[in-house]
């Protein structure tokens, strides 16, 4: 049963474990975002969201970096409807922004193998940025098959299936107010 139809999200026979709870999230944004602020004082970053994961952490760290930010989205494609990175990575969606002589602040749900942030830092950087950076809210430790170079990162998790905050299994589970393992079913498709 979900929230939607007089439930809760404890009910729900497919969510396991809470691995990060709302308050620990909103605590961990707010510090990323000073720790942002500080970072780029002089030189305020466009954001890049990675689209549809991190659209809500993007705008929870939006609000909490106390600078006059500038905002684009692009959306990658690595996963399908699955729990299992497909290992091809194509662009869905491309910026509108150029990006030349820009600091970028790359906006990441989660980091799982590396393969995907990997292959969007090559894209990005041919862009001829003046910086790029990334911020990523988990880390899933012991996955990465591709060196990736995180200079923010919000939380390190065990490599376990998670949904909730942006993050989703077929479309679902998006608005989860934490983070928590997914336990249910393959989805179909």
């Amino acid at each position: 049963m979900t929230p939607a139809s007089g439930g809760t999200w404890d009910a729900d026979p497919d969510l396991g474990e809470v691995v990060v709870d709302e308050q620990t999230l909103e605590r961990r944004v707010r510090e990323l975002g000073e720790e942002l602020a500080d970072a780029y004082r002089d030189r305020p970053p466009l954001l890049v969201g990675v689209l549809k994961g991190a659209f809500i952490f993007m705008s929870d760290l939006a609000r909490a970096i106390r600078l006059p930010l500038e905002f684009d989205v692009m959306a990658v494609a690595s996963y399908g409807s699955g729990t299992t990175s497909s290992g091809v990575v194509r662009i869905v969606k491309d910026l509108d922004a150029d990006l030349t002589g820009r600091h970028v602040l790359v906006v990441e749900d989660i980091v799982d193998s590396g393969l995907t942030l990997s292959y969007l830092r090559r894209n990005l950087l041919a862009r001829r940025p003046a910086s790029l950076e990334v911020c990523a809210l988990l880390v899933k430790e012991g996955r990465q098959q591709a060196a990736v170079d995180l200079r923010y990162v919000g939380f390190r998790i065990p490599p376990e299936f998670v949904v909730g905050y942006g993050l989703d299994v077929a479309e679902r589970y998006r608005n989860l107010p934490d983070i928590r393992v997914y336990r249910g079913p393959e989805p179909v498709g």
